[in-house]
């Protein structure tokens, strides 16, 4: 009897934690970025001479669509083209060809973050609650069908976003932060926000 009610009350835990696992409850609340955060960032090309800038310089004339660690949204580049609104990604690293790797998923210029500005002002990780979560082994197969595989080395738990970031200091139109691995921005309201942008002609 003793052996039979501790293997149940383990199943009980499991189905608990796994339940558990799949809700917001257990996840790291994001802390909104603020302007003067972002805007100081120094981040670092990684095409040719490899040169150190402030992130402002990316938005300050036409505004920008800056998506740590994302490809999706390259779809909307026509559109933004169209409003003169470029789209960037900022990594947090470079292991072996990790960005270059990446370059076939994306249409856009990408930019290390090595102090991860566009990834705080809290950092959200995702440890081993990503293993059970039903949403991320969903996200995982659809990269992974697409041909995107991603790696295991270096700092991979650290959960990333999407900015809209209007001109000047027109501020941060949009923010959405990952709540777990592969969530997506609803690319309509990337739209939307990057039609608020007032570019400088």
């Amino acid at each position: 009897m003793g052996m039979w009610s501790m293997g149940f009350g383990a199943a009980i835990a499991a189905i608990l934690g796994i339940i558990l696992g799949n809700t917001d409850f257990l996840l790291t609340k994001p802390e909104h970025a603020t302007l003067e955060q972002l805007q100081d960032a120094d981040l670092r090309t990684t095409k040719g001479d490899e040169k150190t800038f402030k992130a402002r310089t990316l938005w300050e004339k036409s505004g920008a669509v800056i998506m740590a660690e994302a490809s999706e949204l390259s779809s909307l580049k026509p559109q933004l083209d169209e409003l003169g609104v470029p789209l960037y990604a900022v990594a947090k690293e470079n292991i072996g060809t990790e960005i270059e790797d990446f370059r076939p998923h994306f249409s856009g210029d990408v930019f290390l973050d090595e102090k991860l500005a566009f990834y705080g002002p809290r950092q959200r990780k995702m440890g081993f609650l990503g293993f059970i979560r039903l949403g991320v082994w969903q996200n995982f197969m659809r990269a992974w069908k697409s041909g995107f595989q991603g790696n295991v080395n270096g700092e991979g738990f650290i959960l990333g976003g999407v900015f809209v970031i209007g001109s000047g200091k027109q501020g941060i139109i949009l923010e959405h932060r990952e709540k777990e691995f592969g969530d997506k921005v609803n690319p309509v309201s990337v739209l939307e926000a990057a039609k608020k942008i007032v570019v400088d002609k």
